[in-house]
């Protein structure tokens, strides 16, 4: 069951791991909002079409932080690892309101 702000954040990563696509569609907001250094205010359906079909580019992500930054703020900090070679950390800091993910921007971190 789903109750908190961290508990959505928490699933939607599962969902786009296992890409549940119908499962992770329904924590969005129809009102959405998807920035990152490659996206520039995305809706909902360009980022279902853009950005949640990438999960097969990773061997592995694992959420190393997930943190309410306050009641509807969660700043999650991952590591990543890509097919291609190669292991990252991003940041994302994603809002969440009556249940739905409203908006998320993404923060590009370097190699580790």
């Amino acid at each position: 069951m789903i109750n908190s702000p961290t508990d959505v954040v928490e699933a939607a990563f599962r969902h786009y791991r296992s890409q549940n696509r119908e499962a992770a569609f329904a924590l969005y907001a129809e009102d959405f909002s998807f920035t990152s250094p490659r996206d520039d205010h995305i809706d909902k359906e360009a980022f279902f079409e853009r950005c949640f079909p990438t999960a097969d580019r990773f061997t592995e992500q694992r959420l190393l932080h997930v943190v309410p930054a306050d009641e509807e703020l969660v700043l999650v900090h991952y590591e990543y690892e890509l097919t291609s070679g190669g292991r990252y950390r991003n940041v994302e800091a994603m809002t969440v309101r009556d249940g739905l993910i409203r908006e998320v921007q993404v923060f590009f971190g370097g190699g580790v």
